[in-house]
């Protein structure tokens, strides 16, 4: 029976960049599980396992706006390097805590003399991912 809207599955997964590279995987762990239509995964990702049955295979390349959107410059922002108790080196993801109290990861791209340039947008934002999928189970 092909998977619906609603229904809780278990999906061995494995996710690659365009030039080959893993960035995620649920080898040597527990299958995902997830509702489908729910809002758990990334909007791609359950698209394409609406229709799969259990045993079934398939390969997908999810495009960034089904996946973390597209990578936005203006998110690229520099701060006080005064901020830091310690000074984060180049690819550090660090937590920044906003006036209202929300927490924000953000991405080190380069520490400078005065200030600190930071990568707001998802790591994956403006990627193109692609998943190889197995529907193990539902559950």
């Amino acid at each position: 029976m092909p998977v619906e809207k609603g229904q809780c599955v278990l999906v061995e997964y494995r996710g690659t960049l365009e030039d080959g590279t893993e960035f995620d995987s649920s080898r040597g762990r527990e299958p995902l599980r997830f509702t489908v239509g729910a809002g758990d995964v990334i909007p791609g990702f359950d698209e394409a396992i609406r229709g799969m049955e259990v045993g079934q295979k398939r390969t997908v390349t999810v495009q960034p706006d089904e996946a973390y959107g597209e990578h936005h410059d203006e998110a690229v922002q520099a701060v006080p390097r005064s901020i830091f108790d310690q000074l984060p080196g180049p690819g550090d993801v660090v937590t920044l805590v906003t006036p209202d109290g929300t927490e924000v990861m953000a991405t080190v791209v380069e520490p400078r003399d005065e200030d600190v340039v930071l990568d707001f947008n998802h790591p994956l934002a403006g990627e193109p991912l692609t998943f190889e999928l197995e529907l193990v189970g539902l559950c």
